[in-house]
């Protein structure tokens, strides 16, 4: 009987400890690891600008473009999409400074295109 006892808790302990092993704070360490953060890309070839951001949460992103007397000429809002990409041509645009604006839950993000 003493046998079984002891069999019984070891067998308990072994779960208990399994159970902390894999419970809360192995989860909050994954979703520490799964939560990335990431400022879009801007990048500018010639007249032309890409833009790549990853939207993992799927949440809404506002794109503007605004000429240089604020003005806004472009907007566009996108859900649902875990890659957000844009390219903007302003090789026949109107000499001016424009300013292309990405935001989203996080944060405003801008890029200035220079068109002369």
């Amino acid at each position: 009987m003493k046998v079984l006892n002891h069999v019984t808790v070891a067998a308990f302990l072994l779960t208990v400890s399994m159970g902390f092993a894999n419970g809360p704070a192995k989860s909050e360490v994954e979703r520490k690891l799964i939560n990335v953060e990431m400022d879009p890309v801007f990048v500018k070839k010639g007249d032309k600008l890409f833009i790549n951001m990853l939207n993992l949460d799927q949440e809404t992103i506002i794109v503007k473009v605004y000429d240089s007397e604020g003005r806004v000429v472009y907007k566009e809002a996108i859900k649902g999409e875990v890659v957000v990409e844009k390219a903007f041509n302003f090789e026949k645009a109107f000499e001016d400074k424009y300013t292309v604006v990405v935001a989203d839950e996080t944060g405003t993000y801008r890029e200035t295109v220079l068109v002369k």
